[in-house]
């Protein structure tokens, strides 16, 4: 009986949860789960990528780290114009954005909230040049943009800690929370594994990335070079880290062909 009686406890109040803790994704505006309050997700952002490059490498070639940095800043100011444009100003506070080329030769790159991103070594021969690099700088970046962590880790919470709020968490059950925080952004790993993104934060974060690159002026459509360029690199070996978790190749390029024309709105040629 107080087993039954707990449980039902436990599902009223991830009832309530649920149907008070929601946010908007920015442009699509999807309603997503949001039980982790921005400030706990910075914060452990933060430490977590001080962490992650206190035990990894940094690239010691200064061209290749220069462009990282480049491209991440121009996509990072059209991010922060889109939140001025968009009456948003208040999210500008929510990032510390910091850009760094890590040497790996995995093909991958993320980003945490609050702007922390990695590009390792090994993606750039894919990515090839500038462009390609802000397809997948974009995509990443428009999966902090979306909150699609936070979210991540929102469904853990509700799953695996029934619905607690991840203050109490880490207070009550320090190790189980840290646990969900490095299952969600796969910084137990060096080649930096995450449990997968659903199909709709995927093309979530495609959509944002093509209209950031685009702010940024870079061509979006260059992004489905890139993806074709991705598919022929899995051809007859396993997926690349990035891609692991990623919808099916053909389906993603359609989706972001269907994309190109929205993306295009938002793209000026740079002036020389």
């Amino acid at each position: 009986m107080v087993n039954i009686k707990r449980t039902i406890i436990v599902l009223v109040s991830l009832g309530l949860a649920v149907a008070t803790a929601c946010t908007t994704v920015p442009i699509t505006g999807r309603q997503q789960l949001s039980l982790v309050p921005p400030s706990t997700m910075l914060r452990m952002s933060y430490q977590q990528y001080d962490d992650f490059l206190k035990n990894n490498t940094l690239s010691a070639d200064t061209a290749q780290t220069a462009i990282v940095k480049e491209t991440g800043s121009r996509i990072s100011r059209a991010v922060e114009q889109y939140f001025i444009r968009s009456g948003m100003r208040y999210e500008l506070d929510n990032y510390d954005w910091e850009f760094n080329l890590i040497e790996e030769d995995t093909v991958n790159a993320w980003c945490m909230p609050g702007g922390k991103v990695a590009v390792y070594t090994g993606i750039l021969p894919v990515t090839g040049d500038e462009t390609g690099l802000a397809v997948v700088m974009g995509h990443e970046i428009g999966h902090a943009v979306a909150g699609h962590g936070g979210e991540r880790m929102s469904h853990l919470l509700a799953v695996q800690l029934g619905g607690i709020a991840l203050a109490v968490a880490m207070r009550e059950e320090p190790a189980a929370a840290q646990g969900l925080w490095l299952t969600a952004y796969g910084l137990a790993s060096q080649v930096g594994f995450i449990l997968p993104y659903s199909r709709i934060q995927e093309y979530e974060a495609d959509r944002l990335g093509l209209i950031f690159m685009a702010m940024a002026g870079y061509d979006p459509r260059h992004a489905v070079t890139l993806w074709k360029k991705m598919k022929a690199e899995k051809k007859g070996s396993a997926p690349p880290a990035f891609l692991s978790t990623h919808p099916t190749d053909d389906a993603r390029i359609a989706e972001i062909e269907r994309l190109l024309p929205e993306a295009m709105r938002y793209y000026r040629e740079p002036t020389r």
